[in-house]
C-alpha cells in the first residue's frame, strides 16, 4: 500500500456501521413519530414565517415521487427490491474493498443507513414513505416549495455530496502525485 496506509481490519470497518444503525433508528424514530402525531396531508408546526413546515405526506415513489404512478408490483421491483439489492452490494463493496478512507467509509454507512431506511418504508408502509421536511424554494427550478422529504433522505445527500467530494479530492491528489 502506499504512503504506508494499514490495511483496515474489521473493527474499522464495522465501526461506522453504528453510524449506518443511527441514521436508519433516527429515520424510523422520526417517522413513527409524524405517524402519530401529524395526520396525514397535515401541516404540524411551521418555522420562519413557512419556510420550514412539518408536514405529513405519503410518497409512493422515489425521489420527486419518481415511479409512484407505477403498478404495485412493478413499483415493489423497481423501488424496493432493486434498491436493496445495490444497497447489499454497497455493503459487500464496502467490506471487500481496502482503498476507502475512514471518512469514506463513514459516508458510505451514512448513505446505507438513510437508503436501508426508505427501502424499509417501502416494504412495510403500504401507504409509502413517510416524508416530513417541507420548505419554500421560491421558485427555483419552478418550485414554490422543495419536495417533501425525510431524514434518510436528508443523509443519503448530504453524505453522497461529501462522498462525491472525497472521491474527488482522492483522484485530484492521485494525479497530482503522478506528475511529481
Amino acid at each position: 500500500m502506499e504512503n504506508n496506509q494499514i490495511k483496515p481490519g474489521i473493527k474499522e470497518k464495522l465501526i461506522p456501521f453504528c453510524f449506518c444503525l443511527g441514521v436508519f433508528l433516527l429515520d424510523q424514530l422520526t417517522k413513527a413519530l409524524v405517524v402519530k402525531y401529524i395526520p396525514i396531508y397535515t401541516v404540524k408546526a411551521s418555522f420562519f414565517g413557512d419556510f420550514l413546515r412539518i408536514i405529513h405526506v405519503r410518497n409512493l415513489g422515489a425521489a420527486f415521487s419518481i415511479g409512484g404512478n407505477l403498478p404495485e408490483t412493478l413499483r415493489k421491483i423497481f423501488l424496493s427490491l432493486i434498491p436493496f439489492v445495490v444497497l447489499v452490494m454497497v455493503v459487500a463493496i464496502y467490506f471487500r474493498n481496502n482503498e476507502f478512507t475512514r471518512f469514506q467509509r463513514w459516508m458510505i454507512c451514512g448513505i446505507t443507513g438513510g437508503g436501508f431506511g426508505n427501502v424499509f418504508d417501502r416494504v412495510f408502509r403500504a401507504e409509502g414513505v413517510v416524508d416530513f421536511i417541507d420548505f419554500k424554494f421560491y421558485g427555483i427550478f419552478g418550485f414554490q416549495r422543495f419536495p417533501t422529504f425525510n431524514v434518510a433522505d436528508s443523509f443519503v445527500c448530504v453524505c453522497g455530496v461529501l462522498l462525491l467530494i472525497s472521491f474527488l479530492k482522492t483522484v485530484y491528489k492521485d494525479k497530482e502525485n503522478k506528475q511529481e
